[in-house]
């Protein structure tokens, strides 16, 4: 695959390496995404979305079922999604996305994992901005051309389109996920993504040392540790 797919695979370190971190994560997302929008994934597409992402990464249906039960129910925990934003080994831009039912726990745990490996934590906004928020299809396909006229077809607001080594990326704004994926399925059928999320693409890349790159993979350790954080973002091109 292309060295751009690469990087922007690389760029996107996902949380939950363990099977409990990544039960956690998705129950607690299902939960505050179906108790804020409701539990029916007709009227609510982020939901739907969510609960497609959690089967392709194989979370159990009782696991799923359980986080819809409990926001059914009305009570709970009231969470909060919180955001960092900072500076990593080899001056890499981070993003760090929490869900939280205490501002001052996670605070101080995400603070802990920045000074430990000596980066920065800054205040928000400060690496936010190099950054696009997008809907990135990932899939296997030889005619851009095709694909493209296909998507404008349907009205879809594209952002970008690349194809590298017979792999065709397509970028839209964040708010067009369903209407691109629908607009895609109506044209090719049923595809075999690669990448299918919502998530952050880096305007520009910081080249590491190996020495940094293991730094920044000893980051991601300890923040994949705290309870709190869903996601981490970051702009590094490794070695």
């Amino acid at each position: 695959m292309g060295r751009t797919y690469e990087n922007r695979k690389a760029s996107m370190a996902k949380t939950g390496a363990a099977k409990t971190k990544l039960y956690s994560k998705y129950g607690k997302e299902i939960y505050v995404c179906a108790k804020n929008g409701g539990t029916e994934t007709d009227a609510n597409l982020s939901l739907r979305r969510l609960i497609e992402k959690a089967k392709k990464d194989q979370v159990p249906g009782n696991i799923i079922e359980k986080a819809l039960d409990k926001a059914r129910g009305g009570g709970g925990e009231d969470f909060v999604t919180v955001r960092f934003e900072g500076f990593g080994p080899g001056n890499c831009m981070v993003i760090v996305d929490c869900l939280t039912d205490n501002n001052n726990r996670t605070f101080g745990e995400v603070r802990t994992c920045f000074n430990k490996v000596k980066a920065k934590l800054g205040a928000q906004g400060a690496v936010a901005h190099m950054f696009d928020h997008r809907a990135v299809f990932a899939f296997k396909h030889d005619d851009e051309e095709t694909v493209l006229d296909a998507l404008m077809e349907d009205d879809v607001d594209i952002a970008d389109i690349e194809n590298e080594d017979g792999v065709l990326t397509v970028l839209a704004p964040q708010t067009e996920f369903f209407k691109t994926k629908t607009a895609l399925a109506k044209s090719f059928g049923e595809l075999d993504f690669e990448m299918e999320e919502i998530t952050f693409i880096p305007q520009t890349y910081t080249e590491l040392s190996a020495e940094d790159a293991e730094q920044l993979e000893r980051f991601i350790d300890l923040l994949n540790d705290c309870d709190d954080v869903q996601e981490v973002y970051h702009n590094a091109e490794l070695p």
